[in-house]
């Protein structure tokens, strides 16, 4: 995954993610049959018409791609409720803010039950790394350890950096490295994860740090790519080689 720090992730609300979900999958189920396969009743589901068959078609394609995202089930009264006032025109219950903070908080909590152990290891792997000679801890929770001391100013938010970096899972795996291509990364320092932001703040030139970033300083609920799963905790070995300025 090439320079995956030199963009700048801004957190994703869970609507989004679910959207990006639903992209992926295509209505290609058959509705030609008569009878539901895996359900406990034998009554035959007969489709009249060509939208009977769409209608169900629409409603089994958008359960398909909301379970696949980890949803197993919904008020199916509030929800035939909701289509049935988009389509009537009526006035919504609840407004479109209430209702984009309705499904991000909904999703969001699926996803924390679903990485609960990736949250949870997250904590524990900083709990016990403070304890470590040598770590120090930022306000924000970001841990680092001076490796080697540099020399000069530290960077603004707002400079331009040019850096060598190793970054890994906390379970060893690199998801990226500019020693591995044997190319320094030059960016802004106010557009990649805040916790990158906030560190290389703390280092001159020539220094190497090794940070561990807790989740919410990192990439977030979303993760990043398949490198990188949600709720991560990452480490990162930082060389800041030059500081360009604005």
């Amino acid at each position: 995954m090439k320079k995956i720090l030199i963009t700048l992730l801004l957190p994703l609300c869970a609507s989004t993610m679910f959207a990006q979900t639903a992209k992926k999958t295509t209505l290609t189920r058959k509705t030609t049959t008569t009878k539901t396969a895996g359900t406990a009743s034998s009554k035959p589901i007969i489709f009249k018409s060509s939208l009977d068959s769409a209608s169900y078609a629409f409603g089994l394609g958008m359960a398909s791609n909301m379970k696949s995202g980890g949803i197993n089930g919904l008020n199916y009264d509030m929800l035939l409720q909701g289509c049935k006032d988009a389509f009537a025109g009526k006035m919504p219950a609840i407004d479109k803010a209430k209702s984009e903070a309705a499904i991000n908080n909904f999703v969001s909590n699926i996803t924390k039950q679903k990485f609960a152990p990736t949250i949870a290891a997250g904590k524990a792997f900083l709990e016990n790394n403070k304890k470590q000679a040598g770590v120090q801890v930022t306000a924000s929770g970001i841990q680092y350890q001076v490796i080697t001391k540099g020399v000069g100013a530290t960077p603004k938010a707002t400079d331009s950096v040019t850096v060598h970096y190793r970054g890994t899972l906390l379970n060893g795996t690199e998801f990226d490295s500019s020693y591995k291509r044997n190319e320094p990364t030059t960016f802004p320092l106010d557009r990649v994860i805040p916790g990158w932001t906030e560190g290389v703040q703390l280092m001159q030139p020539g220094a190497k740090y090794k940070f561990v970033i807790p989740y919410k300083l990192a990439y977030g609920e979303s993760g990043a790519g398949q490198d990188i799963p949600p709720f991560s905790t990452l480490i990162f070995e930082i060389e800041l080689l030059k500081i360009n300025g604005k």
